[in-house]
């Protein structure tokens, strides 16, 4: 199966087409030409094409007037209208006919290169939101929080959905921010749009803006055409900003705007763009203890119009049977495969650390690793964590009433545990915990453990 992405080239100079072919070729990309705009027309009917080089002047038609034949039969195309006469008119005419971008002749073949890119991640991204429109229902039926325990965050979560306020969850990492979010989204009047997701803390800084808010042409070096931004993709539907925490206060600022005044402006920009979405937001991090810190307070404020805090699964052991059973017949589809009482008791006394997400990677490696259909889940319990009992703790932790470890204890104690499992690496570690590195170097300072 030829997997390449298609560049048809629709120009009336031959040796342009040859050289725009032999370079983007170079590049991995399928490349076809043609010479008129019915010829062009005629490859579109065809076949997929993915991005269009269209020339504003061919010998039997304008290009612009091309536009509404090549989108009928590849209605994700992006065109790139190319002229060696630029002109006000005729950027005009070619945005109004629905160009993705316009280039003047000559061109060197680096910013070509850059601007058909530019083309294929917006398709890429235009294509995430589309499958997440249509898997809405599917998506839906696994949103589901399992766990009597969870009563009250299940009528909170459809309070939420009945709204467009933005929303705020909190929880440890593993809990299930991203699947409650999700939940929000396929029980509100937003279903039928797009959920985007990203992580605040994945992003490096100095990208993370351009990748909210966008950028035109020419904003910075290497822009050289210009990009929606994730708030643009996301309109009408759901933007959800996991760890919240990790954003730069500079841009708290920007965002606190947005949500107030439901405008944004692209870097390098000055038209301001309306949007309609609903935000939500997640972090694991102690947001009160950040206030007018490391988070302004007015922009928690303005999230957390609906506040939503996940239990730690340590807190709700009573759920963890429940979950098994869910998570069991979600990975496996087999209801011969069953985890033995003995089992689940070997699991209810575990604390798990890594909540929900834990959880389901050790039924994982159970399943995959079986040897009968009872499998034994409690065999890939990390050794390193102590199990805690009711009438028991590690002498050197602090105690509470009825011996309970403090929460602050145990998170302490975990993160010491796998910095010294690899070496201090803070970058595995971070991994391992499955959290930012900036968020483990301000847990580090905050338990002294370097």
């Amino acid at each position: 199966m030829n997997n390449k992405k298609a560049l048809l080239v629709i120009d009336d100079d031959k040796l342009f087409c040859d050289t725009v072919s032999e370079y983007m070729k170079s590049g991995g990309l399928d490349v076809i030409t043609a010479n008129t705009g019915s010829d062009g027309v005629d490859v579109c009917a065809r076949r997929k094409v993915d991005v269009v080089l269209l020339d504003q002047n061919l010998p039997d038609a304008a290009g612009h007037t091309l536009c509404p034949d090549i989108l009928n039969y590849n209605e994700q195309a992006k065109i790139i209208f190319i002229t060696a006469h630029p002109s006000f008119e005729g950027a005009l005419k070619a945005i109004r006919a629905g160009a993705y971008d316009y280039l003047s002749k000559p061109f060197d073949t680096e910013e070509l290169l850059l601007t058909v890119n530019n083309a294929l991640k917006t398709i890429a991204l235009e294509n995430v939101a589309q499958i997440e429109t249509y898997k809405a229902a599917k998506e839906s039926e696994e949103t589901l929080l399992v766990g009597k325990s969870l009563g009250d965050i299940q009528r909170l979560i459809d309070l939420a959905a009945s709204t467009d306020a933005s929303v705020l969850i909190t929880g440890e990492t593993g809990t299930g921010k991203n699947v409650l979010a999700k939940s929000i989204h396929y029980k509100s009047k937003m279903r039928k749009e797009a959920f985007i997701s990203i992580n605040c803390a994945a992003i490096p800084e100095n990208l993370i803006e351009a990748e909210l808010f966008g950028f035109e042409k020419g904003a910075f070096t290497g822009a050289f055409s210009a990009k929606r931004g994730i708030f643009e993709m996301a309109e009408g539907g759901t933007l959800f900003l996991d760890e919240i925490a990790e954003m730069p206060v500079h841009l708290q600022t920007k965002l606190l705007g947005v949500l107030e005044d439901k405008k944004i402006r692209r870097l390098g920009g000055d038209a301001v763009r309306p949007v309609h979405i609903r935000v939500i937001a997640a972090t694991s991090a102690d947001m009160e203890g950040s206030l007018d810190k490391n988070f302004r307070s007015d922009l928690y404020y303005r999230l957390s119009v609906v506040r939503i805090h996940i239990p730690p699964l340590r807190e709700r052991k009573q759920d963890i049977p429940e979950l098994c059973q869910y998570l069991l017949d979600k990975i496996t589809h087999n209801p011969a495969i069953r985890i033995d009482d003995n089992e689940l008791e070997k699991l209810v006394a575990y604390d798990w650390p890594g909540n929900v997400r834990e959880l389901k990677n050790v039924l994982d490696r159970a399943v995959i690793l079986r040897e009968s259909d009872a499998i034994r889940p409690s065999d890939f319990l990390w050794k390193g964590r102590p199990v805690i009992k009711q009438n028991s703790m590690p002498a050197t932790a602090a105690s509470t009433e009825n011996n309970i470890l403090p929460l602050e204890e145990i998170e302490k104690q975990h993160i010491r545990n796998v910095l010294e499992k690899l070496s201090g690496n803070l970058t595995r570690t971070a991994k391992a915990l499955e959290i930012s590195i900036s968020t483990l170097k301000r847990k580090v300072a905050q338990y002294r453990l370097k």
